[in-house]
């Protein structure tokens, strides 16, 4: 889960929101993630078949094309979270080389290419090997985020925590309700990943370190994300924090210890993004592969290596992140707004994750007889309604944006399902899969005349 979002926490919190709105987002994201890290830890002991994480749960509970779209947005996350990645990575280095800018220079898309071979290389000779490199990558990004937490504890200062504490003596910014909508999309970003160990449970040597691992990565993430944007308030103030170049964590320690501060943290970020990159390289490649065994994506995807590495779905991924390189070059784009789309992306898998937990509870299936489903009915109704609310904080400039790289997968889809010989649609799916092309079509024509802006 930590990649580049711990880093640039401040400003873009900071950016559209005061500290009561971000006390009041971080509260809400808690609640609705634990529940969602609830939601993983009972699916993977009460339905061990499913081991390929929330799309296998959308599948088993609402039907194949519930099922396919699941997969699909979860992909469309993974891979466009690791554009996001190479950004962000070159925008760190720019504090060191000036020419790579804000990630998105000819200079910065030619390098994070290079990166992002030699990792699609590392891969291909195996996921165990990069499961190593990423526990060292791991060690060495978590240091200096304790450091930063330890250092700005000591320089907090509540009259600078305290300053426009609601927000609202800043118009742009809002009533308190727009302010802490401003913050749901970056904690939702934050926060993914949280499914991880599900995703690769059938590698898995014990079923019940997939839900001990779900449960320690939020409590551990949740209490750094906190601390980091909360206190960084008490360091700058909002306005000064909302203006920082990212990594703005950079920024923040630089205020506090001086230059070696910025030097630490751009470093730490780029050694934080290259495990998190490598990380979700192998989450990204693993979608399609597990999809392909089942028959939710075509056959082609589950092809593999001589080391077991999934080769062809690893080609197709990396492909797409390679392009979409390209397409930030083209449009200038930045680390925020490909952060907005892959966690708009997501929705789909997070949503029908706790409504699956909702029907199992309902049903009784899975469960012993007489044993008590309360709980798990109210934790899967809890994280059903966050994602709800996630889709109304997400606006629909970012909705549209997901609707037409949704759209596409359609193809694959059907697809997928003419290779074994298998219905296509039920009347229900085809009603969803044309209003999906719909959806897509009006984004790409607003795209087009200009009213809305992708990136």
């Amino acid at each position: 889960m930590i990649g580049s979002g711990v880093f640039n926490l401040p400003q873009n919190m900071a950016s559209g929101a005061g500290p009561l709105a971000i006390l009041i987002g971080w509260t809400i994201s808690g609640i609705g993630i634990l529940a969602l890290a609830f939601v993983y830890q009972g699916l993977s002991t009460r339905q061990p078949a499913l081991n390929s994480g929330p799309y296998a749960y959308a599948k088993a509970g609402f039907g194949p094309f519930i099922g396919f779209n699941s997969a699909w947005g979860y992909w469309i996350s993974a891979w466009m979270g690791n554009v996001s990645y190479a950004v962000v990575m070159f925008s760190a280095l720019s504090y060191f080389f000036p020419v790579f800018g804000e990630g998105n220079t000819w200079q910065a898309i030619a390098g994070a290419s290079v990166v992002l071979w030699a990792i699609h290389a590392l891969v291909l000779s195996g996921v165990k090997q990069a499961a190593f490199v990423n526990t060292v990558t791991t060690i060495a990004k978590v240091a200096p985020i304790l450091l930063f937490i330890g250092v700005v504890v000591v320089a907090f200062r509540l009259d600078v925590f305290t300053l426009d504490f609601s927000g609202l003596a800043t118009p742009e910014l809002g009533s308190v309700l727009d302010q802490v909508r401003s913050t749901m999309l970056v904690t939702l970003w934050v926060f993914i990943g949280i499914e991880g160990a599900s995703i690769v449970s059938g590698r898995a040597l014990r079923r019940k370190d997939i839900g001990r691992a779900t449960l320690g990565g939020f409590v551990t993430t949740l209490s750094i994300y906190a601390l980091v944007s909360l206190l960084s308030l008490g360091i700058m103030s909002r306005p000064e924090l909302a203006g920082l170049k990212n990594p703005s964590m950079a920024g923040v320690l630089e205020a506090v210890v001086g230059p070696w501060g910025a030097i630490l943290i751009n470093v730490a970020l780029v050694v934080s993004v290259l495990g998190a990159f490598l990380a979700w390289t192998v989450l990204a490649a693993e979608v399609p592969y597990m999809a392909s065994r089942d028959g939710t994506m075509p056959k082609i995807f589950g092809r593999e290596n001589q080391n077991g590495a999934p080769a062809v779905s690893l080609w197709v991924t990396n492909g797409l992140v390679q392009a979409f390189l390209f397409v930030t070059l083209l449009a200038n784009s930045t680390y925020l707004a490909l952060l907005y789309i892959a966690a708009t992306a997501i929705l789909v898998p997070y949503i029908f994750s706790g409504a699956y937990a909702v029907k199992l509870a309902i049903t009784g299936e899975g469960y012993a007889l007489g044993e008590n489903r309360r709980r798990d009915l109210l934790i899967g109704a809890v994280a059903t309604l966050y994602g709800a609310w996630l889709v109304y904080a997400a606006g629909p400039t970012y909705l549209l944006m997901a609707a037409m790289l949704y759209a596409p997968g359609i193809l694959v889809y059907v697809w997928a399902r003419r290779e074994r010989t298998e219905k296509i649609f039920t009347p229900i799916e085809l009603m969803l899969a044309a209003a999906l092309v719909c959806t897509g079509v009006l984004a790409a024509w607003l795209i087009w005349n200009g009213t809305i802006s992708p990136l």
